[in-house]
């Protein structure tokens, strides 16, 4: 599993005052960063070398999210296909969970457009944070 701790900014609440539906969004995304290193380097972020590409995403919002409280962000995965992998998130307020989500990633080749196997070395690593139900 990793972690991300995210504190929400001022922008991020919504005139009803609690945290837009749209910001987790962006805060899996973050939270999606260390996995996006186990395929590739920060220092090589280019479209010739990134090899992963979304492909489906799903979020359910279970309880408000606020402005004045850190938010943890818990990311594991839950599926390792051959050529695809799932991603599944919650982000915790106050012992809270407020929002899960799920992702889909696809090895990519963006040149010759279309997906590639994951790699077993990167398989491996992946299965590091498998989620353990």
């Amino acid at each position: 599993m990793f972690t991300t701790t995210v504190t929400p900014r001022f922008g991020d609440m919504d005139m009803l005052g609690h945290i837009n539906q749209a910001v987790p969004v962006v805060w899996f995304e973050l939270a999606r960063n260390p996995l996006i290193e186990i395929f590739v380097s920060n220092q090589e972020l280019k479209r010739e070398t990134f090899p992963l590409i979304m492909a489906h995403t799903e979020y359910d919002y279970i309880d408000q999210l606020y402005f004045q409280h850190e938010v943890e962000i818990k990311t594991w995965i839950t599926r390792i296909g051959g050529k695809s992998f799932t991603t599944y998130h919650e982000a915790w307020q106050q012992g809270r969970l407020c929002v899960r989500s799920s992702a889909v990633l696809v090895h990519y080749d963006f040149g010759a457009e279309k997906s590639t196997p994951i790699p077993e070395d990167k398989k491996k690593l992946l299965a590091e944070h498998f989620l353990k139900t």
